[in-house]
């Protein structure tokens, strides 16, 4: 039976790791998908889902005014798929989102979005608050904030390291401009180089 599920973690888990590997299994096994990822994402190449250990994949690009129920729709016409996949899929819009149950649901077609849950601000994105509430399979891919606690929040941070609490939600960037936080460093504004810049104050100080 086909589901939409939905794939969240914080930044820098393996998603798009997850992702391909999903797609290089139903490839070996015959089967064809179709990728997506957002065209605001060009870190590497519009239209190529690039993960951080070097596994790539060329994918349709989309807007936010993009029919992904249309497009399938017709592609499917003269080509049969098994799965379809999408990266960053908090970027999604509502009506996006309700396409993809209408792939699922109409289309009868596996439907795997990944994605963050929240933004940098710790607020959700529109498209990951739908798969919330509309993906019947929901799984969280797990990292850890640098004190060894689960990291469950996405911090923005400036040229100096420091968190921002401010600004556009959506910036693309990768780690130098991101980071995975416990909820409590999350709150307080700590990342990695900050707890070894206080250390390294304190030893100083301490000597």
């Amino acid at each position: 039976m086909a589901k939409l599920h939905f794939y969240y973690s914080a930044m820098n888990a393996g998603k798009t790791t997850t992702l391909l590997q999903s797609n290089y299994n139903y490839q070996e096994r015959g089967m064809s998908t179709l990728l997506f990822i957002p065209a605001i994402d060009i870190r590497h190449a519009q239209g190529i889902i690039s993960s951080r250990i070097g596994l790539n994949a060329e994918a349709h690009a989309f807007e936010p005014n993009f029919n992904f129920y249309d497009f399938v729709k017709n592609y499917i016409q003269n080509t049969k798929i098994s799965c379809v996949l999408i990266d960053e899929a908090q970027f999604l819009t509502k009506e996006q989102v309700l396409q993809l149950t209408r792939i699922v649901d109409e289309l009868k077609i596996p439907t795997l979005a990944y994605g963050l849950r929240s933004d940098f601000m710790g607020e959700p994105f529109e498209g990951s608050r739908y798969l919330l509430a509309w993906a019947e399979d929901v799984s969280e891919i797990k990292t850890i904030c640098h004190c060894g606690r689960k990291a469950t929040m996405n911090a923005r941070m400036d040229n100096n390291g420091k968190v921002l609490r401010e600004g556009e939600q959506i910036e693309i960037g990768g780690n130098d401009r991101y980071i995975a936080l416990c909820r409590k460093h999350f709150m307080n504004g700590e990342t990695s180089s900050n707890r070894e810049l206080n250390t390294g104050y304190n030893a100083a100080r301490a000597g």
